[in-house]
């Protein structure tokens, strides 16, 4: 079994592709570890605010067996069907499989987005705070400490078959910085 973790963004009915997305990969993979839910303003694409979190699994799966079956869910929400370009209705990238570094089955490994965008890395962190991102020698906690940049994001409240995914001191600590910082 491959140790991985998934990005999940959506910016269109995002509850609902957000649950169908964790449904169709809890078929796919088994038993999954779900981050906070957190929203942040669109990067990279024009478009509403988006809903991001991470989700760690294991997988028997192959890298392209496993990217294939990632298209396959998106694309069954309506990924290629999208009728505006700045509207994702689902979006799964592998973060990281296994221990692999390096330019593997056409990806990137691990994908460059966990260290340049806060609504990657800070899910990640939480999530998995004491792994270590593989080719580096730091933890994603530690990762997430020295993370320097401008993305402002926010958990919100979001839960999937009954599990709140976003604690309440989580959400407290947010809207005490915001207060103070906003």
């Amino acid at each position: 079994m491959t140790a991985i973790f998934l990005g999940i963004g959506s910016n269109t009915e995002r509850d609902l592709h957000l649950v169908r997305g964790l449904d169709a990969l809890q078929q796919l993979v088994g038993p999954l570890d779900l981050s906070p839910v957190f929203e942040s303003e669109a990067v990279g694409v024009l478009g509403r605010r988006f809903y991001n979190m991470v989700v760690g699994a294991h997988t028997h799966l192959s890298l392209q067996d496993l990217n294939a079956a990632l298209k396959a869910i998106e694309a069954a929400c309506g990924r290629r069907d999208s009728p505006s370009p700045g509207r994702i209705t689902l979006d799964i990238d592998i973060l990281s499989f296994g221990d692999l570094v390096g330019v593997h089955a056409g990806q990137t490994l691990p994908r460059p987005e966990v260290l340049r965008n806060a609504f990657v890395l800070w899910p990640l962190a939480v999530l998995a705070p004491h792994a270590v991102l593989p080719g580096s020698d730091q933890t994603h906690a530690e990762l997430w400490a020295g993370w320097q940049g401008d993305q402002q994001l926010w958990p919100v409240p979001f839960a999937w078959k009954g599990q709140a995914l976003t604690s309440p001191a989580l959400l407290e600590a947010a809207a005490l910085a915001f207060r103070v910082g906003g």
